[in-house]
């Protein structure tokens, strides 16, 4: 059997304030949550992808200090340049978007991205050969 990826685990500096962040913009919902080492650990999937793949939670990371050329992210795919648009604008107002939604040659698409509370950025797209949209926009 291959190996499958099913996680990515984030230590964070205010458990809280991410939960709040990936609930916001990315429709995520706490599935489980535990005390673990004297700290509460969450797993938080977006709906009806439990099963698939989840992020791990966990209080006592340090903040994140990326460079603005730095593009290490968490992408999200969204069915709509207007999804994209709607989510920059949230962004914007709340003062963590860090890349205004611009367009890029395929692969790549329409995206914006964001700072969540930990200082990881998080980019959210339409138009990649992944997720929502992908049957639409492929080439060959």
């Amino acid at each position: 059997m291959r190996p499958t990826l099913t996680h990515v685990a984030l230590h964070v500096p205010d458990l809280d304030a991410c939960i709040a962040f990936y609930q916001r913009f990315c429709g995520m919902r706490i599935i489980h949550q535990r005390p673990g080492k004297g700290a509460r650990i969450v797993w938080l999937a977006e709906p009806d992808r439990q099963q698939e793949f989840i992020f791990v939670l966990m209080p006592g990371g340090q903040p994140r200090n990326l460079a603005s050329d730095d593009y290490s992210h968490l992408g999200f795919a969204l069915a709509s340049r207007e999804e994209v648009d709607r989510i920059a604008a949230m962004a914007y107002d709340e003062g963590c978007l860090i890349w205004s939604a611009r367009d890029e040659p395929y692969p790549v698409g329409y995206y914006c991205g964001l700072r969540d509370p930990a200082g990881n950025y998080v980019e959210f797209s339409y138009g990649q050969p992944l997720g929502p949209g992908a049957e639409s926009m492929a080439q060959s």
